[in-house]
């Protein structure tokens, strides 16, 4: 955490080899092409689709186990075991983009911060106004940080790079072919159903982590955020998201969420999800800033946490 929190993934570096999730990504189109027959019936599209996933899963064990076993043969082995685990978290970038969101509103070039917001939400982006780039910020920003760090940590901490790298997998699957688009309904089913069990533990923990950084940012409330988790997280479409989405918008005293048009990627239509938390929903680049320092803390939290734990291992 605190090596990918320092310099991220070098852009030099996907630019000459690319990235883990790149490589699964290709990974994931070319089992999408070959066995992915719009010709077939749902029953044997899901079948084919879960097949996929078995291999892309086999794959990505069997490098990651492979990897973890010859680096931990090295001098300082462990070292470069987290070097490589680092790889599969998005502390750096994470902050990065949203900061670039926020960044381009406070300028007031809406177009740019249109163009900022798309790199980061599956939505579109081309008709939002001011307020809505900057709640698709803050959304991506709570649900990423789930998904993209407490996530991947929890299966890092408890499997090793193997149970790392597996996680990954299973969410660049979901984020791939885990629509409900006509194409990928019945095919990214299995995707999209495991990436809801991995990431049950990390979406819960990942709320309450907003809900202490909360406690110790100015302009956040620990007391909202809770109230919002319990009463609206469970109205989410996800049964996941809607948990650090409820926390952060709870936290700022806004309401997020709400119908969101998507360009068929995710769905063929509009989709009507609820509005999470009772608050303004005019959200501004200053809520933008406000969040990415409640982000900032329950990173910390969570790297005391695992310190924490190490510690305790250690002893025992």
């Amino acid at each position: 955490m605190l090596v990918e929190l320092a310099v991220g993934y070098p852009e030099r570096l996907v630019q000459r080899i690319g990235h883990p999730v790149t490589w699964m990504g290709s990974l994931i189109r070319r089992l999408d092409n070959r066995l992915n027959d719009t010709a077939k019936e749902g029953a044997e599209r899901r079948r084919a689709g879960i097949a996929a996933l078995l291999v892309l899963l086999l794959v990505t064990f069997a490098c990651a186990f492979l990897l973890e076993s010859v680096l931990l043969l090295l001098p300082f082995g462990l070292f470069f075991v987290a070097v490589a685990a680092s790889t599969l978290l998005a502390q750096h970038s994470l902050y990065t983009h949203t900061a670039a969101i926020a960044e381009a509103l406070e300028t007031g070039s809406l177009e740019d911060a249109r163009t900022a917001v798309s790199h980061v939400v599956g939505r579109d982006t081309s008709s939002l106004d001011a307020a809505g780039v900057a709640r698709a910020a803050i959304e991506s920003l709570a649900e990423s940080f789930s998904d993209g760090v407490v996530s991947p940590v929890f299966w890092l901490a408890l499997a090793g790079l193997p149970g790392g790298a597996v996680f990954k997998a299973i969410n660049t699957a979901d984020s791939m072919i885990g629509h409900r688009s006509s194409r990928y309904k019945d095919f990214g089913w299995g995707a999209a159903k495991l990436d809801d069990i991995v990431n049950l533990p990390g979406a819960r923990l990942s709320a309450v982590l907003l809900v202490g950084a909360a406690a110790l940012t100015k302009e956040a409330s620990p007391s909202a955020a809770w109230t919002t988790i319990r009463r609206d997280a469970a109205k989410h479409a996800s049964p996941n998201a809607g948990y650090p989405e409820a926390a952060m918008a709870g936290a700022l005293g806004l309401a997020l969420g709400g119908p969101r048009n998507y360009s068929g990627s995710k769905t063929d239509g509009p989709s009507l999800d609820p509005w999470l938390g009772t608050g303004r929903s005019a959200a501004t680049a200053h809520d933008i800033r406000t969040a990415l320092r409640l982000y900032a803390v329950a990173d910390a939290l969570l790297i005391a946490l695992i310190a924490i734990v190490a510690a305790i291992s250690v002893l025992l």
